[in-house]
């Protein structure tokens, strides 16, 4: 049964969550840690807790998902793991981060690329990858069906949904995306969200004004 510990790192305010399970693997998805401070507390709750981390995942590659990423492959050996239409984002992050006055060191290593159904296992726990582009060009988003839960990085918040106004991002495909992608989910899945509270998908079905 998969465990969710989601950390809110950087000025920026992003989650990110380690998903982990009774082998003491873990999953570590969307390291915002910019500060050593934050860097220090994601590997004390995971040194603390005797996880062992087995893969590195981004939903998408905006600098503030990605600011761990160099540290979480240094520390464990981790490979990345993105989607392909997603390098040229992680590719430009560094340069957003000057544009925010948040220079940070890209990750530099090699990439496992993920696309639509993919499965992603960790003992006798699976997490399902949904392609759910618009806020970026490759985003996906890791789907539960047994324990009903989704890590849906930034297409979906409680009563908004992603941002479209940077590089690659497209206000009526993202739209599709959550219409198409998540919405079908049951209403009890609970969305685990880059920013922000977690939601259920009948919630934002009942009361989001953006999907009205």
């Amino acid at each position: 049964m998969w465990n969710i510990k989601s950390f809110v790192f950087s000025p920026i305010q992003e989650n990110t969550y380690i998903l982990y399970n009774e082998t003491k693997g873990c999953l570590i998805i969307d390291p915002g840690c910019y500060f050593d401070g934050e860097k220090d507390l994601l590997k004390g709750f995971i040194d603390k807790s005797g996880l062992q981390p087995e893969k590195l995942l981004n939903t998408h590659c905006h600098l503030d998902h990605v600011f761990g990423n160099k540290f979480i492959h240094e520390t464990y050996g981790l490979t990345l793991h993105l989607h392909e239409n997603e390098k040229k984002v992680l590719e430009f992050a560094p340069t957003s981060g000057l544009m925010w006055n948040m220079p940070f060191d890209n990750y530099q290593g090699d990439f496992i690329l993920l696309k639509e159904g993919d499965i992603i296992k960790l003992g006798d726990d699976e997490l399902t990858v949904i392609e759910a582009p618009g806020h970026s060009p490759g985003h996906v988003c890791f789907y539960c069906e047994k324990q009903q839960f989704i890590i849906g990085g930034d297409v979906l918040f409680q009563r908004s949904i992603g941002r479209t106004d940077l590089p690659g991002g497209n206000h009526q495909t993202l739209l599709k995306s959550i219409r198409t992608k998540l919405l079908v989910l049951p209403d009890e899945t609970i969305v685990y969200s880059g920013h922000g509270e977690p939601t259920t998908i009948g919630e934002e079905k009942r009361g989001n004004p953006y999907l009205k």
